[in-house]
C-alpha cells in the first residue's frame, strides 16, 4: 500500500507513514488486493470518511462487474481490465476499484497491474507530466486499461481469418467445433464486458457533468469512444464468424447435393443396362439372338448405345 503525494508542476513523491493530505495537489493511495482490509483505517485517517462496508465488499470481490456508485463524500467505480495472462483463446479480466475523494484517489488493484505501472512511469519524477487532480489520474488509469483491450483487435481479427480458412478448406473437413464455440463465447463475454464498462463510465460522467472541465469531459468521452470501438469490433468479429459458419454449412450442403446428383445420374444410366441384362438372363428357350454368335455383341452394343445416348441427353440438359 503506497501513498503518493502529487503536486502538479512541483513534485511527485511517496509520503511517509502517518502523513496527512497535502495542502497543495492531492494524494494517491495505491492498494493491492490483499491490503484491502488495511485500507479502511488509512482512508479514514486521511479524510475522516469511513468507506461503506458494502463498497469494501465490492473492492474485495474479484468477480465484480464494472459499475458506478456514489455517496455524498466519495464515488466508487469498478472497472475490469485485462490480465497479463489474457490471450485470444482465453480473455481473463480482473477489477480495479477507484474510490474518488476531493483530494484523494484510492485504487485497489492486482499487484502486477500493467496500467498502474504504465501511468506511474509517465509522471514519476516528471512534475510537468503529473496529473492535475484525482479525476485526471483516474482518467489516465482507465485509458491505459482500455488501450490494452484495443490491442486485442488485431489478434482477434487474425484468429477469425484462421477459422475462416479452416472452415472453407475443401481438402480437410473442419472438426475443431469445440474451440470455435469457445472462441465465440469469449467474443460474447468481451461484448458484455464492454457494455458494462461503457455504462459505468457514462454513469460517472453524468453524475459529475457539472463539475468536470470541458477538457476532462472530452478525455472521458474519448475513453467511452474507445470502449465503443472494442464493442463494435467484437460484434463484427462475432458476425463474421457466424457468417463463416453459415457459409461452411452452405458449402457442405452444396457438396452433398453434387454427390447425390452424381449418384442419381449413375443410377439412371445403369437402370436400362440392368433391364437389358435382366431380359437376356431370363430362363426361356427362345430368346431372339440367344443362340446366335452375334447375340452377345448385339446386347453389348445396345447397352453402349443406351449409355452414350443418356450421356448426350444429360449433357444437353446440363445435368453433367
Amino acid at each position: 500500500m503506497d501513498l503518493w503525494k502529487i503536486e502538479p508542476g512541483t513534485s511527485t513523491a511517496l509520503m511517509a507513514a502517518g502523513a496527512r493530505l497535502p495542502a497543495q495537489g492531492f494524494a494517491w493511495l495505491d492498494v493491492a488486493y490483499e491490503e484491502v482490509d488495511l485500507m479502511q483505517a488509512e482512508v479514514e485517517r486521511l479524510t475522516g470518511v469511513r468507506i461503506f462496508d458494502v463498497h469494501l465488499g465490492d473492492a474485495r470481490n474479484l468477480t465484480h462487474p464494472s459499475f458506478f456508485d456514489n455517496t455524498h463524500t466519495y464515488e466508487i467505480v469498478v472497472f475490469r481490465g485485462l490480465s497479463p495472462q489474457s490471450t485470444v483463446d482465453e480473455i481473463v479480466t480482473r477489477p480495479m476499484t477507484f474510490f474518488n475523494f476531493d483530494k484523494l484517489l484510492v485504487t485497489v488493484r492486482a499487484g502486477d497491474s500493467r496500467s498502474v505501472a504504465q501511468v506511474k512511469a509517465r509522471f514519476l519524477n516528471l512534475a510537468g507530466k503529473a496529473p492535475q487532480s484525482p479525476d485526471d489520474l483516474m482518467q489516465r488509469l482507465l485509458s491505459a486499461m482500455v488501450d490494452h483491450y484495443l490491442e486485442l483487435r488485431q489478434p482477434l481479427a487474425q484468429r477469425l481469418d484462421d477459422w475462416q480458412h479452416q472452415l472453407l478448406d475443401p481438402r480437410k473437413p473442419f472438426r475443431d467445433w469445440g474451440k470455435l464455440l469457445e472462441s465465440r463465447h469469449q467474443i460474447r463475454e468481451l461484448q458484455n464486458l464492454s457494455e458494462e464498462q461503457r455504462d459505468a463510465i457514462q454513469e460517472w460522467r453524468d453524475y459529475r457533468i457539472a463539475d468536470l472541465s470541458q477538457a476532462m469531459h472530452a478525455r472521458f468521452a474519448d475513453i467511452v469512444e474507445h470502449i465503443e470501438r472494442v464493442l463494435n469490433h467484437a460484434r463484427t468479429i462475432e458476425s463474421q464468424a457466424e457468417s463463416a459458419v453459415q457459409l461452411y454449412f452452405a458449402a457442405m450442403s452444396h457438396r452433398t447435393t453434387e454427390i447425390m446428383r452424381l449418384l442419381t445420374l449413375i443410377t439412371a444410366i445403369f437402370m436400362p443396362l440392368t433391364l437389358i441384362t435382366g431380359i437376356f438372363g431370363m430362363n426361356f428357350d427362345f430368346i431372339p439372338g440367344l443362340h446366335k454368335a452375334y447375340g452377345f455383341w448385339l446386347s453389348v452394343a445396345a447397352m453402349m448405345g443406351v449409355v452414350v445416348g443418356m450421356l448426350v441427353y444429360f449433357r444437353h440438359k446440363r445435368w453433367l
